[in-house]
């Protein structure tokens, strides 16, 4: 155990003002013991003072702290005496809180002069330092190598039965925060004074900023000044707020325990590799998945979903998956057919068409049986006893436990009948929150608690278009602590399902989320608007769960309620085709947006989903490495650029993985767009010969074309694009151009992944994958500039299968122009029979054939 490291003036200044601010101070805790043995030490903490608001107060408290990685610091607080609902490890699979704790050292007279006011848990092979005070208890977390404080609890934390509340300083003039949610909130970066109620709701007012959605994510980022970057995940199910007052964080909790996890970064992209390797790497998605995806509420029947199709194929627009809401059900009942609109033997013919031509369908699921139909198993929800009755669109319904090992059991077996009638492709959890359209009565104290969380913006009660708090699930477990877990649940269990069935890596879209839910499935915005500041917000909301390891994330194109607009719908494919989950999806009352609806529309979708198709190579790339490290595939700018201030700010505009920077027209009637651009050199993506070199970051003023975004390449990356098709299976045919942006110094990177698209496992250590890492430098010698590409393939086994081969090399940024030059291909030279042509910077040559699985080298020298 060390001592020292306590916290600085500043900070104690700010600890008191908040104290006074938030609570009465009087409240709080002391320390009575402490343990420290290697990584972990413990605590008993024993209440000093206390109120009576909310109920009394739990009166010892146990305190482990254990660094489980050098870069993940553990804080868990829980009732000494008595045992609390906690996420489980089959929700989350994680290492198991420490214990038996530790007896201790009795503190006879804390506070005194005989003891230490502080010690300090700390590593030599970790960042993070933990520091314990005990009169009055409170923590806090710093940065060994800088001594910068990452979390500085006040001394007046609440600890009762059904509330809990915890406050942090913070420094509202170096700290940048992101993430929590899921709200529509007006800026990425959190404002002073941003609230955050989590409490996963069916919203019914879908226009409104800062309401609690459809999930629940507990976790942010702070980027300080400089660059620096931690993450904070307080890992508990049950409701709650969270105040974010610029100075402070406070979270008001209505159950459960105190459970803190702190991620060491120090870098963006290190955070969500430390946060994504506790709570699970996202889900690989299948290639088709990254194609353009077209669903309606209200395709009448079968013949109107053929017509969609045709009219996509007649428009030249590209089209992999077309989806049906609950028009096909009979009576809004899972797993079943209209008979009249939708008779298996239509619909089966028409499916089996899509699969012949390279496309997909996707159904939705809902959570909610039919009672009349329900079976006479034990696999639902319970009240009193006895099935919990509500109602949801196939009128009077049970809900099913997903707890309950039988309902998943139960939820696989009925995926396989169905796929057995209609194979689909993959499934749509739907108003899983789990949404219920009946009003209960309160049954006992969980369905109204003494803390009220804001509910829905006006606190209303926590049963709200839901099943009631005093539900019961498997072993017991009440929807009072588990309500926020059930859509990661039935995202599990779906995943499951069509795993098992299929053998396939399975697509699951789930409206409702926890943390954790990226390991098994896809996410969309839900119930959008057709506005423009709806298409503006989406930017943020995707960078959110990119943070929160959800990066398979899009908004409805064009929006869901209310009717669009020619130029809004233009508009939104361009920024759409940049989602990496790319649907058109609309609410049955509404105008018809199908992409081909207006020629305008078709024409901006036609560019930038060639645009997007051509890229996919990079996009799958970029699951590959959100799988296996957390990388968001869309990101904000400071992930690449974190020295950069500037950055911090911007959220309409955003990375795709580290090397394409997308400016989408926001607005209606513009002709320009105000972009910032950090320092390097940038790339105009559809026109390759433009470049801007900024020697800092600035606005830039870039015209806005009625028919595509601005994408800039920024300079030092390799990207390889493919040939544009109708469907990915057809653009996945044709031959690959490798993209060269160098950097200033002549240097460039990319890699590529590659596999059949569809196995289980994506990169696992007996598949059949293949990684090339490609690299570009400059020498210079004696008027010569050689400018070499090359490719080291760390593993070829898909690779031989395909026919595919690099056709076309472009390399961009060189200087010019030389006197003269030479190509050389693996040190054997390429004669002039060959396709090469020069502009401004820009050198192309065509002919190539190099086989993607096999080491290559191409040297271009120039005399100038």
């Amino acid at each position: 155990m060390a001592i020292g490291l306590a916290s600085t003036d500043h900070f104690v200044l700010l600890t008191i003002l908040i104290c006074i601010l938030v609570h009465d101070c009087s409240a709080g805790y002391d320390v009575e013991s402490t343990d420290t043995s290697g990584k972990q030490m413990s605590a008993q903490l024993k209440l000093a003072g206390g109120t009576t608001e909310f109920g009394p107060d739990v009166k010892s408290l146990s305190l482990t702290a254990s660094l489980e990685t050098d870069s993940r610091l553990r804080v868990r607080i829980t009732d000494a005496d008595h045992q609390r609902w906690e996420v489980p490890q089959d929700a989350i699979p994680r290492p198991a809180a420490p214990g038996p704790e530790p007896k201790g050292v009795l503190l006879d007279s804390p506070g005194s002069a005989s003891m230490p006011s502080h010690n300090t848990m700390s590593s030599p092979s970790s960042d993070l330092n933990f520091t314990i005070h005990t009169s009055p208890f409170r923590f806090t977390v710093s940065r060994r190598s800088t001594h910068d404080i990452l979390f500085d609890t006040s001394a007046n934390l609440v600890f009762k039965d059904r509330y809990l509340e915890v406050t942090s300083a913070l420094p509202a003039d170096r700290a940048s925060l992101y993430g929590l949610g899921e709200q529509k909130k007006q800026t990425f970066r959190l404002q002073h004074n941003d609230s955050f109620t989590l409490w996963n709701e069916d919203v019914t007012w879908s226009d409104q900023l800062d309401l609690n959605l459809y999930g629940s994510h507990p976790f942010y980022m702070d980027v300080r000044s400089g660059g620096a970057a931690h993450g904070v995940l307080l890992l508990n199910s049950n409701g709650m707020d969270i105040l974010y007052g610029g100075s402070h964080v406070t979270y008001k909790v209505i159950g459960g325990v105190l459970d803190f996890y702190f991620f060491a970064g120090p870098s963006p992209l290190a955070v969500v590799d430390q946060y994504t390797q506790l709570i699970g790497r996202p889900a690989p998605m299948p290639y088709w998945s990254f194609g353009f995806h077209q669903s309606r509420y209200g395709y009448k029947n079968v013949a109107d979903l053929d017509g969609v199709v045709a009219g996509y194929a007649k428009a030249k627009i590209p089209l992999d998956a077309i989806w049906s809401d609950i028009d096909y059900m009979d009576n809004y009942q899972d797993f079943t057919l209209d008979p009249v609109n939708y008779p298996s033997k239509q619909l089966r013919p028409f499916v089996d068409r899509l699969h012949n031509n390279g496309q997909k369908y996707v159904v939705t699921v809902h959570p909610a049986i039919k009672r009349q139909a329900a079976p006479h198993e034990d696999l639902f929800l319970k009240r009193n006893g006895a099935n919990l009755v509500g109602e949801a669109w196939p009128g009077e319904v049970y809900f099913l436990d997903f707890m309950n090992p039988r309902s998943t059991e139960y939820w696989a077996r009925k995926i396989s009948e169905f796929r057995r009638t209609i194979p689909v492709d993959g499934l749509w959890c739907d108003i899983n929150e789990p949404s219920n359209f009946k009003d209960w009565q309160p049954l006992n104290a969980l369905d109204d608690p003494p803390y009220r969380i804001n509910n829905s913006g006006f606190h209303l009660p926590i049963n709200y278009r839901t099943v009631p708090a005093s539900t019961v699930h498997y072993n017991n477990v009440t929807e009072y602590d588990a309500h926020n877990l059930f859509g990661l649940l039935q995202a599990q269990a779906t995943h499951a399902g069509l795993l098992r069935d299929t053998k396939r890596r399975p697509f699951v879209l789930t409206r409702s989320t926890f943390v954790g839910s990226g390991r098994y499935a896809a996410h969309w915005t839900g119930n959008n608007d057709a506005r423009w500041d709806e298409l503006a917000r989406s930017i943020n909301t995707i960078l959110n769960f990119g943070l929160f390891g959800i990066p398979m994330m899009g908004a409805d194109i064009c929006g869901f309620n209310g009717n669009t607009t020619q130029e809004l719908c233009s508009r939104w494919i361009q920024l759409g085709a940049f989602y990496p989950f790319a649907r058109g999806h609309a609410e049955k009352t509404t105008l018809r947006r199908e992409l081909y609806v207006w020629e305008s529309t078709a024409r901006s979708a036609r560019k930038a989903l060639e645009m997007r198709y051509r890229l996919l190579p990079y996009i799958y790339t970029l699951m590959y490495e959100a799988h296996t490290t957390g990388a968001p595939i869309v990101r904000p700018l400071f992930f690449s650029y974190p020295h950069d201030n500037n950055t911090y700010g911007v959220d309409r505009q955003f990375m795709l993985g580290r090397a394409v920077l997308v400016s989408p027209v926001l607005e209606p009637g513009a002709k320009t767009v105000e972009a910032y651009f950090p320092a390097g050199r940038w790339f105009n993506l559809y026109n390759q010969s433009v470049a801007l070199t900024m020697k800092a970051g600035k606005r830039v003023t870039l015209p806005a074309p009625a028919d595509l975004a601005n994408a800039y390449l920024a300079g030092g990356n390799i990207l390889l694009l493919q040939q544009a098709g109708l469907t990915t299976s057809a653009a996945r045919q044709g031959d690959l151009h490798l993209l060269v942006a160098l950097a200033e110094n002549g240097t460039a990177s990319g890699e590529l992944f590659l596999d059949d698209g569809e196995s289980p496992e994506m990169g696992g250590a007996g598949g059949n994958w293949t990684l090339v890492r490609f690299s570009c430098d400059r020498e210079e010698s004696k008027g010569t500039i050689t400018t070499k590409v090359s490719s080291h393939v760390v593993r070829k086994s898909y690779a031989p299968t395909r026919a595919q081969v690099i056709d076309k090399v472009v390399i961009m940024g060189l200087q010019s122009p030389p006197k003269s030059f030479t190509i050389y291909v693996n040190n054997v030279e390429l004669k002039a029979a060959r396709t090469m042509s020069r502009t401004s910077g820009v050198f192309s040559v065509s002919g190539m054939a190099l086989a993607i699985g096999e080491k290559f080298e191409i040297k271009l020298v120039m005399s100038h």
